[in-house]
């Protein structure tokens, strides 16, 4: 296995120091928070949609259980989980960004689903929250921008109570052979165009496409997740791999 954290000193194809990578993060998401979920249908073709759904479908979400989205930004994972349990579990959702989450905020008020939920400022890497607090941890499309992954899995582990369940969507580079040729075309060649015809940042969603392709492929990840202390890891892969639900449990 590498060394932990590999991803540590990759900003998409720029090398930088660990420490400089999160502020460069947070300066993305800062910079396309109006316009991620626009940008997500499109880049998507509204798969993102149909991905969130067969995820919460596996965390099956229950009433009175205590539920942590990480990198929860704008909302999406966190007002299926809202309505999934009619208002009853308590919610948490936990980003780097302050622009992210007054996105989801202003989301859940349009909704009228904004009791119940929390919203805290946080790094995956070193969550403020307590251990053993949590029965459901998801991160959607979030763990591959994260510095330190190997720390953030740990870190999961940690605030997951015994019994808890760990769940990860994101895109993945492990994508079936027949489709990897265009994927990787699409990602390198039309995101970037998209970012800046939509969101007036090419530079963002550049960086974006590239940290898909530095992302581990899955049967790496799940390696990880098991020496973090997550146990039975396994995945599905969703359309043709192109995204990817990893999943595991706290014993």
């Amino acid at each position: 296995m590498p060394h932990a954290n590999p991803e540590s000193e990759w900003f998409g194809f720029r090398r930088v120091k660990p420490d400089e990578k999160t502020g460069l993060v947070r300066e993305v998401f800062t910079s396309v928070a109006g316009r991620y979920d626009l940008m997500n249908d499109l880049m998507s073709g509204g798969l993102h949609r149909v991905w969130k759904d067969r995820l919460i479908r596996l965390m099956h979400p229950r009433a009175g259980q205590t539920i942590l989205d990480v990198a929860g930004g704008t909302g999406d994972i966190a007002i299926r989980c809202a309505r999934r349990t009619g208002g009853r579990a308590k919610i948490i959702v936990c980003d780097l960004s302050p622009a992210m989450l007054a996105e989801g905020r202003a989301k859940m008020v349009d909704k009228g689903l904004l009791a119940g939920i929390d919203w805290i400022i946080g790094n995956a890497e070193s969550l403020p929250l307590a251990a053993r607090s949590v029965d459901l941890y998801c991160i959607a499309f979030g763990l591959r921008n994260v510095t330190r992954i190997d720390q953030a899995l740990s870190e999961a582990a940690r605030v997951l109570k015994p019994g808890g369940r760990f769940y990860c969507l994101e895109f993945s580079p492990g994508v079936a052979p027949i489709l990897k040729p265009v994927y990787d075309r699409y990602c390198m060649e039309v995101l970037a165009r998209l970012g800046s015809w939509v969101a007036k940042d090419e530079g963002s969603y550049q960086y974006l496409a590239e940290s898909i392709r530095k992302f581990p492929v899955q049967p790496s990840l799940a390696q990880r997740m098991e020496k973090a202390g997550l146990s039975m890891a396994k995945w599905t892969n969703l359309t043709g791999g192109i995204a990817v639900i990893h999943e595991a449990w706290r014993l």
